[in-house]
């Protein structure tokens, strides 16, 4: 990353350049003061230094490497660039090793192409997708990226958008579903909707009606808690087509939720850039909708 010292920059610090000007974290300017990795004017550089008109700033990520087992699983990688990483996830893969699945990951899949590449980056999940659930995934290479993806997240600048097959036909065609999602108990995976839940918020968009007594519809996240879809349809009466957790399974018809994540815009961490990425519908949601 490189800034240009504008006139009324002159006289701050490098620091200050890197936190008012660059939008570093203070806890990212700290891990640069201690492991280095910024130069002024080509030379190595303490942050404490006072800058000029005209001087110019690089900032160098270090390499980094994540410890996992590489695996041949392939990989559907829709963007790409120095910084960042989105894939099209398939269904039935977890994003990185639990006790339950302790290989076989998006984690796994991402060292074995790093290893090829012969590249190093520490892989950093800025968003997670259930097992079960397809669509887009953004990696971070690097804690300064993360640090500005998640932060838009948190201030509702990113899109994330949705589209899911539901069972039974919706009456209204959009509306916003604004309720509080809670855990139920520490021994399962489940939440529910509770009173001292966490505030949730899910847009809805009927797309489609089909004649199986079933809906097509967008959602859009305005919150991003855990299972916050399914949790949010299967209250108001129409559960995820195939979610077993929240609804019912239908393995004759699709053998997970039908629910993929296919929409996704956010300001490049880089170049502040507005950047939109999609997922093409998977075949196996295609099937249950015929004509979209």
């Amino acid at each position: 990353m490189k800034y240009e010292v504008k006139k009324a920059d002159s006289g701050l610090m490098i620091k200050d350049i890197l936190k008012r000007r660059m939008n570093f974290s203070t806890r990212l300017i700290r891990k640069l003061k201690l492991e280095g990795g910024v130069k002024l004017n080509r030379e190595e550089s303490r942050l404490n230094i006072p800058v000029r008109t005209g001087d110019v700033i690089e900032v160098s990520f270090p390499s980094e490497k994540s410890r996992f087992e590489p695996q041949n699983i392939p990989l559907d990688i829709v963007f790409e660039d120095d910084n960042l990483m989105i894939i099209n996830k398939q269904p039935g893969i977890v994003v990185h090793p639990t006790k339950g699945h302790p290989d076989g990951t998006l984690a796994n899949a991402l060292t074995y192409i790093m290893e090829e590449r012969n590249e190093f980056f520490k892989i950093r999940f800025v968003n997670r997708l259930d097992m079960d659930t397809s669509g887009l995934l953004i990696v971070a290479k690097n804690a300064f990226s993360q640090e500005s993806l998640q932060q838009q997240m948190k201030d509702s600048v990113t899109v994330k958008k949705y589209i899911a097959v539901v069972d039974g036909v919706m009456d209204s065609e959009q509306g916003v579903i604004d309720l509080p999602i809670g855990i139920i108990d520490a021994e399962t995976v489940g939440r529910a909707v509770t009173p001292d839940g966490y505030p949730s918020q899910t847009r809805y968009k009927v797309l489609k009606i089909m004649d199986s007594g079933r809906t097509l519809v967008e959602l859009t996240l305005d919150t991003g808690r855990t299972h916050q879809i399914r949790v949010h349809m299967s209250h108001i009466g129409f559960p995820v087509t195939g979610d077993s957790l929240y609804g019912k399974a239908q393995p004759e018809l699709i053998p997970r939720q039908a629910l993929h994540a296919r929409y996704l815009a956010f300001n490049h961490p880089v170049t502040g850039e507005r950047t939109e990425v999609r997922a093409e519908i998977p075949d196996d949601i295609r099937r249950i909708c015929g004509n979209i």
